[in-house]
């Protein structure tokens, strides 16, 4: 997966809505969306079932905007946890949470985000940004899931949708990055209409008004999404994933490795 994706496309019945959400999103330049099934303990007993593989739902992909590749559908499971004991979910061998490529969790305690930061094998946390957080974030728990390699993913729909969830959105967001200082953040939509979504370069513009950097604001929507589906498929091999990345040459590099006639010219 390369470019820039959005990890939270809510999973439902409705192909059409689906299908037409996907075209949107490949229209605005994302290479890559995960379709999130989520489950919610407190609503009633919920297993984790087998998920649908994206050529079972769509006859044909949309091709990227400005490439000629088709967008990427990943497959992603998010559990709403509001008891410990919900974590033992994630704990079990069950053959089906293997099948997801992006594993999330959303605490809605203090106790259950440190659960979550330290313990819990999954690849996102969700920060809550619908409501006033019941918690202060605390530096610990964090920079462990930093060195872990989970990331923290901030919505941004929202936002959109309503002012006081917009205060919400922004006050959660920056207490977030008083203690992660932007690192390991990513921004997705949760879009359930196609006027809900917003292209890469303003929802990396949003993430100037979080706090963050312009780097790690565009890193939120591109290479940290890479490094999320990434740990996913450490933790569903128990291994490790190895992809490279080609190093520029600096210029003081490349004169030294020109041979003394080429040197004599080019001082010339």
């Amino acid at each position: 997966m390369a470019g820039f994706a959005d990890l939270n496309l809510p999973a439902g019945p409705d192909k059409k809505g689906l299908q037409s959400l996907l075209e949107a999103a490949a229209r605005l330049g994302y290479s890559a969306v995960a379709l999130n099934h989520v489950i919610d303990f407190k609503e009633k007993k919920q297993e984790i079932v087998k998920p649908a593989s994206p050529s079972e739902l769509f006859p044909s992909l949309p091709i990227v905007q400005g490439t000629s590749k088709r967008i990427k559908v990943l497959n992603r499971l998010t559990l709403i946890v509001s008891d410990p004991s919900h974590c033992n979910l994630l704990r079990s061998t069950s053959a089906n949470i293997r099948l997801y490529d992006i594993i999330a969790v959303f605490p809605k305690t203090e106790k259950l985000f440190h659960i979550a930061c330290t313990t819990l094998d999954v690849d996102l946390v969700c920060i809550n940004v619908t409501e006033k957080l019941p918690f202060y974030f605390r530096r610990p728990p964090v920079n462990v899931a930093i060195d872990r390699g989970i990331y923290f993913e901030l919505l941004y729909t929202p936002a959109i949708k309503d002012s006081t969830m917009r205060r919400y959105t922004i006050s959660n967001a920056i207490s977030l990055m008083q203690i992660c200082k932007g690192k390991n953040i990513v921004m997705s939509s949760a879009a359930e209409r196609p006027l809900e979504l917003r292209g890469p370069y303003d929802v990396a513009n949003l993430g100037l008004l979080f706090g963050m950097s312009e780097s790690e604001a565009k890193a939120a929507v591109s290479t940290n999404c890479r490094a999320t589906l990434l740990h996913g498929e450490t933790r569903k091999s128990a291994c490790g994933v190895v992809y490279t990345v080609k190093k520029p040459r600096k210029v003081e590099e490349e004169e030294t490795t020109l041979p003394a006639c080429k040197k004599a010219k080019t001082q010339a």
